[in-house]
């Protein structure tokens, strides 16, 4: 492989770590996204991540959050992303930029602007001249602003990173289009490492090998793995190959997780999400978290040290002490080099199958000693046994030198983090007793009592123990060993939660915008929505039909035919079959579609969560006929001869167990119609007409077909039982002439905030499935704003304060939610008022508001 060219700005990237200006570093960095935080807010959470002891954030910057509509820009206010570098620059925090184009981030669509896939020949994330025009576009706004932010020349930007784990992506040509990216970011004036970061290890997948790209890692291990250092070595030994140290830029948030990294040679240790933000408005992703298809909750929250609210977790104070011992060391780890420990260590614990270990910059070891389980332990290191406490993993320090902290002897073990080293004295961090070895002199330190150190003295120096609560609070030891720790910052009063019941309902309901008439429904970023809602309407003759066929709806469908209004749909654009027969005639269907984010990853077992896929009602057709088609199939492979032998599908029986099998059978219709493979379990693959083979998943075992006939071909692994598969074909009449209608987040949005009349009501509030009411409601002051709780059933609630829309929750039967607390909305400190549009549902139970219950964050 070529060694990619590392350009410089006051950074230099080598084998051996990160170079500064200000001298080498090993960097622990907080994710911290302004995007989801109020602006008034940016500065206390940027000096709440350096006060972790933290020295970096890294920083998406979501494409689709800047240019609102196409060649709509906006960098003000709660966009103003210049105003959040600068002040990360003033809180002293170094800043890893990423621009994309693609973030993920479970953000609306990766950050890739909904109107992309308008263009049928665009094709995102290639080396394509349609999408790169866009891109284009995108780095002319954001490059130059971060080129005039660059460190050290005013600015806190170390390294820009160029897409975002490109290598679970589908790209044809990575080469070409990293080079483009690389490209544009120099032209614009980029001179600080330009990184991109693999998903899942495949480091040219991720970079296209593009000299001048350097290759960074994301690492998310299950944290009680023992072979989680065999893993990163092995990426820390690849890229010294080529003269490269190891970046992580994404990673677990566990501070026992992030020092077995550290040990195992990472020079930049960046765990997502450390500080948690909040999901505003229309901007959350569909995701494919487990199952796929779900969607994102208006907390952002994965459990780091931040809560989405702002309050520290005990993880802060365990990035407070892996901090100390980070500066501690100074430039003897951030020199250091990986390595095997050059000593035996054994443990009575749960610990690394192949611990590891650093060759300190001015000799010595730092070993790394994970204790993978929940009892007390105890290690034997360079022959000695010490105390090590469940869930923890000291970095034990093994012949040491330490005549540059005033005492020529070597410190020949040291069982627990050195959080303080200066002359004559070192200051430890354990919660069980410490065990230092000075020379030939063995000193055994009780275990530390919060707020009571332990101090001894052997040769000539002051040994001092904190309890890692105070250890985390450490700003100096005297030679005396006397300790002096920053304040306890007061605890947040807490309000005790209020139930709301009074309230103030609006008569009138939002507006819509005529959108036209369309043989069939169309997409409504085609109608100029990229954030918002649509309703479609028709009349359809339902004479003789007993079901019709939805395909390619999403997000969130709302369907009312002959005046019923049926469970809310929200399958992501698989095909759902909808019961109709109590229906006959010509009958009213309206259907009413939210957007509720676009995909963020590239899912191919549902159409709307492809990369880009669009929004809609998709096509509605009647089923006019359902045939079973199960028999009659050809057998190809793993018979003796001619004729083929004809099978049910699936039917074929051999010892070829696992081997693909082809079935094959004409199917004809004089319509339109859909062939539906039941049983699917594993993928099978389909082709029509010997074309190219489609995959066919559980979650979608749908095929559409022209009229006339088809020659279909299904190819599966073979198993012994047939693998229980079934096939029939329904035939299909679309369902045509519809009008709709919009309503986009800045229609939305207006309304919201307009002043009208009001009346006086008092919950619980009962709607209809499909009635929607809007109510206001005055919030008291608040230091810390509201988490607003919605008490109730069947409802979809949007709301909005001080002019923005904050976010949307469910209440009762709904799909999966991934994030944090799928059911509340957070009202920021000094955002005045309350409204909130409800929606009933069709489900279980009646749709209604019972009580709205106001609750202090994280109380």
């Amino acid at each position: 492989m070529s060694r990619p060219t590392v350009l410089n700005s006051g950074i230099q990237l080598d084998a051996r770590g990160i170079g500064t200006e200000d001298g080498p570093r090993v960097v622990l960095c907080a994710s911290l996204f302004y995007f989801r935080l109020p602006r008034e807010q940016w500065r206390a959470r940027l000096e709440q991540v350096r006060a972790s002891g933290y020295t970096c954030v890294d920083v998406y910057l979501p494409w689709n959050f800047h240019e609102t509509a196409p060649g709509r820009w906006s960098f003000e206010g709660r966009r103003d992303v210049a105003a959040f570098l600068d002040l990360a620059q003033e809180t002293g925090l170094y800043v890893i930029a990423r621009p994309g184009p693609y973030i993920c981030s479970e953000w609306d669509g990766g950050a890739l602007p909904a109107w992309l896939g308008l263009d049928p020949e665009l094709r995102v994330r290639q080396h394509e001249p349609r999408f790169l025009d866009r891109v284009t576009a995108w780095f002319e706004q954001v490059l130059p602003l971060l080129a005039e932010r660059q460190y050290p020349a005013g600015g806190p930007v170390i390294m820009v990173q160029l897409e975002n784990e490109l290598d679970f992506f589908d790209c044809e040509d990575r080469a070409g289009y990293l080079t483009a990216l690389r490209d544009q970011a120099t032209r614009h004036g980029i001179t600080v490492p330009l990184i991109a970061c693999s998903g899942q290890g495949d480091i040219e997948g991720a970079t296209g090998n593009v000299p001048g790209v350097v290759p960074a890692c994301n690492f998310y291990p299950d944290d009680d793995s023992p072979d989680i250092e065999a893993e990163v070595r092995r990426y820390t030994e690849l890229l010294a190959d080529r003269d490269l140290p190891l970046l992580i830029t994404e990673t677990n948030r566990r501070h026992r997780t992030l020092r077995r990294l550290l040990a195992s040679g990472a020079s930049l240790i960046a765990p997502y999400l450390q500080s948690s933000g909040w999901n505003f408005g229309y901007t959350p992703s569909t995701g494919n978290w487990g199952d796929p298809g779900n969607f994102m909750s208006h907390g952002y929250d994965f459990g780091g040290y931040v809560s989405s609210s702002g309050a520290e977790r005990p993880e802060f104070a365990q990035g407070q002490v892996l901090a100390r011992v980070i500066d501690t060391l100074g430039p003897r780890l951030a020199l250091a080099t990986s390595a095997l420990p050059r000593v035996q260590v054994t443990a009575d614990f749960p610990t690394s199958s192949s611990p590891s270990a650093l060759d300190l910059d001015e000799g010595g070891q730092l070993i790394a000693v994970p204790h993978l389980g929940t009892a007390p332990g105890r290690a034997v290191v360079r022959g000695v046994s010490v105390a090590v406490a469940p869930d923890s993993c000291p970095l034990m320090l093994v012949d040491v030198p330490l005549p540059s902290w005033g005492c020529d002897a070597t410190l020949t073990l040291a069982s627990a983090d050195l959080v303080g080293a200066s002359d004559g004295v070192l200051t430890f961090s354990s919660e069980v007793p410490v065990t230092v070895v000075l020379g030939g002199t063995r000193v055994e330190i009780p275990a530390p009592a919060v707020g009571t150190p332990e101090r001894t003295a052997a040769e000539g120096l002051t040994l001092v123990a904190l309890a890692p609560t105070d250890a985390a609070r450490l700003r100096a030891t005297d030679r005396d060993g006397t300790v002096h720790l920053t304040d306890v910052p007061p605890r947040p009063s807490t309000t005790p939660p209020t139930a709301v019941r009074d309230v103030r309902q609006r008569p009138a309901v939002a507006p819509e915008e005529p959108a036209g008439t369309h043989e069939l429904p169309p997409t409504l970023e085609s109608l100029g929505v990229y954030r918002g809602r649509g309703t479609y309407r028709t009349t359809a003759d339902l004479t003789g039909v007993d079901e019709l066929l939805l395909v390619g709806a999403a997000d969130i469908v709302d369907l009312s035919i002959a005046g019923r209004v049926h469970p809310t749909i929200a399958g992501f654009g698989a095909a759902q079959r909808i019961d109709v027969h109590e229906a006959t005639g010509r009958v009213a269907v309206e259907a009413f579609v939210e957007i509720w984010g676009h995909a963020n990853f590239d899912d191919a077992r549902l159409p709307a969560l492809r990369l880009g896929a669009l929004r809609g009602l998709g096509t509605l057709w009647t089923v006019r006929d359902v045939a079973d088609v199960s028999a009659l199939w050809s057998v190809h492979g793993h018979w003796a001869g001619g004729p083929a032998p004809l099978r049910g599908l699936g039917g074929w029986s051999s010892t070829r167990v696992g081997l693909p099998v082809t079935y094959t059978r004409e199917i004809r219709s004089a319509t339109a119609s859909a062939l539906h493979v039941l049983g699917v379990v594993e993928p099978v693959r389909v082709s029509v007409d010997n074309g190219e083979p489609r995959t066919v998943h559980a979650e979608d075992p749908w095929i559409l077909l022209p009229a006339g006939t088809h020659q279909i071909s299904v190819t599966m692994p073979h198993h012994p039982s047939g693998g229980g598969l079934r096939a029939e074909l329904l035939t299909l009449e679309p369902v045509t002439d519809w009008s709709c209608a919009v309503q986009d987040d800045d229609l939305l949005t207006g309304f919201a905030v307009e002043a009208g009349p009001t009346r006086d009501v008092q919950l619980p509030l009962a709607l209809e499935p499909g009635e929607e009411t809007w109510i206001d409601l005055d919030l008291p002051p608040s230091d810390d704003g509201f988490l607003v709780r919605l008490d109730g059933s069947q409802l979809r609630v949007t709301g909005w304060a001080a002019g923005e829309c904050v976010g949307r929750v469910w209440v009762g039967d709904r799909p999966a939610f991934s994030g944090g607390d799928a059911n509340v909305l957070w009202i920021p400190a000094g955002w005045s008022g309350l409204t909130l549009l409800l929606r009933g549902t069709a489900g279980p139970g009646s749709p209604e508001l019972r009580t709205l219950r106001l609750e202090s964050p994280d109380g």
